[in-house]
């Protein structure tokens, strides 16, 4: 099994392969300060080469909040020059979780706002429970998001919906998230790890390099044009039907038996 060292602000548990990433600082409503956005990209460094890791799950410690955005206290000592960096470091880091190429959910336990919002939406898929909100609410602090909340949340609910809910800083409810497409599924807060396993248990039968080849093909796809996308998708199934995964899994098809990946 990989290494993950011991961490100050979040806490790491492999459960059979599924890596369970928990940011913990439940005083603090798991609010994300430099040294948080650090250990979850050492986390993301070490699953990304681990192979006793197939999927991660991102959470947040405590009854209330999942991530309820970035520390304030930070925020307020920022200068121009600084502020930008500070954007661009936590770009990246998010931008390293949505390039894993083994599924990362979010299990949004409650609040989930500013970058606890743009945290679960560089995640691949999203579970909330009813108790969970979202929202961005960076222009009541004279801000705009700055971890692409502005990019990610129009390419999930489309560009109107997107600017209502940035423009407004409004919260919005689990109910609404799951109807406008900004969560996957909804489930009661007693149930979360439960739904959370069973989707995982659903992608993690599949062959794993088709999981992968799938992220990477919506990934890049999304952003060129659609005549490149296609050719990145051609490519990628090319790399695929190389692979002894996809000589069991078509192999299983004709013999009508359950394929055996891994």
């Amino acid at each position: 099994m990989g290494d993950f060292m011991s961490y100050e602000n979040v806490l790491t548990e492999n459960r059979d392969g599924v890596l369970w990433l928990t940011v913990n600082r439940p005083e603090k409503l798991n609010a994300l300060n430099r040294a948080t956005l650090g250990e979850i990209s050492d986390v993301c460094e070490s699953v990304s080469d681990d192979d006793d890791v197939w999927a991660v799950v991102l959470t947040g410690s405590g009854e209330k909040a999942f991530v309820a955005g970035a520390d304030i206290g930070e925020l307020n000592a920022l200068g121009p020059v600084e502020a930008k960096e500070f954007a661009l470091r936590g770009q990246a880091i998010f931008r390293q979780i949505e390039r894993l190429t083994k599924p990362v959910v979010a299990a949004v336990n409650g609040f989930a706002l500013g970058g606890g919002c743009e945290l679960a939406m560089a995640c691949h898929l999203r579970v909330a429970t009813s108790k969970a909100v979202f929202g961005q609410p960076e222009v009541k602090l004279g801000l705009i998001p700055g971890y692409a909340g502005t990019q990610r949340l129009p390419r999930l609910v489309g560009r109107g919906r997107a600017l209502e809910i940035l423009l407004t800083g409004r919260n919005v409810s689990a109910e609404e998230a799951e109807r406008i497409g900004l969560v996957n599924s909804l489930c009661e807060p007693e149930e979360i790890v439960e739904t959370v396993n069973s989707l995982l248990q659903k992608i993690l039968a599949n062959g794993p390099l088709a999981v992968g080849h799938c992220i990477e093909a919506v990934n890049h796809g999304l952003d060129l044009p659609f005549d490149d996308a296609c050719l990145l998708e051609a490519t990628l199934f090319g790399v695929g039907a190389a692979s002894e995964e996809m000589r069991e899994g078509t192999s299983a098809f004709l013999e009508k038996r359950k394929a055996h990946f891994r």
